[in-house]
C-alpha cells in the first residue's frame, strides 16, 4: 500500500462506508470496495498501534517532579 497518511486513509474509509452503506453498487463493485476498506482500516489500526506505542505520559513520581514515561511502561505498571 502506498505510504498515505493516516488522516487520508481514514477520509477515504469514511467515504468507501457511506458507498457500501447506499447498498446501490453491483456485486462485484461491493466487494471491490469492500476490499479497499479492510486495507484501509488495517492500515490505520497499524498507524494506531505504532502511535501508542510512541506515546508518552507525564506522571509524578513519588518526590513530586514530572518525568516522562513510555507509554509501554505506564501500562505495565498498572
Amino acid at each position: 500500500m502506498k505510504k498515505e497518511k493516516f488522516e487520508q486513509a481514514l477520509e477515504r474509509l469514511e467515504v468507501l462506508v457511506e458507498t457500501l452503506e447506499t447498498g446501490n453498487l453491483p456485486l462485484e463493485e461491493t466487494l471491490k470496495v469492500f476490499e479497499e476498506g479492510m486495507k484501509l482500516a488495517s492500515f490505520c489500526e497499524t498507524k494506531l498501534n505504532e502511535t501508542q506505542k510512541k506515546v508518552e505520559m507525564l506522571i509524578k513520581n513519588q518526590s513530586g517532579q514530572t518525568e516522562v514515561v513510555d507509554f509501554d511502561l505506564a501500562t505495565e505498571s498498572e
